[in-house]
């Protein structure tokens, strides 16, 4: 990669089936956040592989946008926010806890807040299953509905501010954050705990999930699932040749590598 390297906000825009010019305002957000979650896929597969996670601009760009394929969270709101700020958006980088297994994470997970006309949302293209497709007020008790999904912010000490969705009849934690100042230092520390250590579900598990405003694709190791219109199909894949045919099919993933290149993995429940 060349020091002379220069961020193509049209190509990104392009990317994402946008045309500019983009003006600053709310409806233009919706429109980015919602563009992105529904093109670029959440997937973990350069972990797998064995290629590690780099979050410099150029490496991003590269992989997400010109090669194209997708990534975690630090990279796809780690890009967006870049493309944010580029496009003259107030905004910074936020720090979350996940609340989806027994225990509350780290903070191993990137979003942003963006601030429009002294209005503050929250905007996550890179949660995984069940997160956001649009940004949302920062504002308690608010319920935003999103392609069929109720979202809403809610105060929770000791941890701060808390995402939940409402599922199966009950509000579910997603993941809380705080308003705490995030330095570059602080996203490196959260991106390789996640990329690199055996405790982290990414090490161990291949996942790959993608919003429509139907529904939703997902794969977790071996089950691909489709969600369209209320309606659920599960698939289980084949090890082989025919798994990569599979993931570009639905994800538009090509890992330009054997599928002997990934590691085994377990087939276990799907997390974020």
């Amino acid at each position: 990669m060349g020091s002379d390297f220069k961020f193509d906000g049209d190509a990104y825009l392009d990317r994402i089936g946008i045309q500019g010019p983009i003006a600053i305002s709310e409806e233009s957000l919706e429109l980015l956040h919602r563009a992105q979650a529904y093109t670029i896929p959440f997937e973990n597969f350069d972990i797998l592989l064995g290629r590690g996670i780099d979050l410099s601009l150029e490496r991003l760009f590269r992989k997400i946008i010109l090669q194209p394929r997708g990534g975690y969270c630090f990279e796809l709101n780690g890009l967006f926010l870049y493309l944010l700020q580029c496009l003259g958006f107030q905004a910074v980088p936020l720090l979350a806890r996940v609340h989806t297994r027994d225990e509350p994470s780290g903070r191993h997970h990137q979003l942003s807040l963006v601030t429009i006309n002294g209005r503050e949302w929250i905007a996550d293209v890179g949660f995984g299953a069940n997160g956001l497709r649009a940004p949302i007020p920062f504002e308690f008790g608010r319920i935003a509905r999103q392609d069929g999904l109720d979202f809403r912010l809610t105060e929770s000490p000791p941890y701060g501010i808390m995402l939940q969705i409402f599922e199966a009849g009950l509000w579910q934690n997603l993941y809380s954050f705080d308003l705490e100042h995030v330095c570059a230092a602080d996203i490196e520390s959260g991106n390789h705990f996640t990329s690199t250590s055996p405790k982290s579900f990414f090490t161990w598990a291949r996942v790959a999930t993608l919003p429509n405003q139907s529904g939703r694709v997902s794969l977790n190791d071996f089950d691909l699932t489709v969600v369209a219109d209320g309606c659920i199909t599960r698939t289980e894949l084949e090890p082989g040749d025919g798994y990569l045919v599979r993931i570009k099919e639905y994800f538009g993933i090509d890992l330009d590598e054997p599928y002997a290149a990934l590691k085994p993995v377990g087939r276990t429940g799907m997390a974020n």
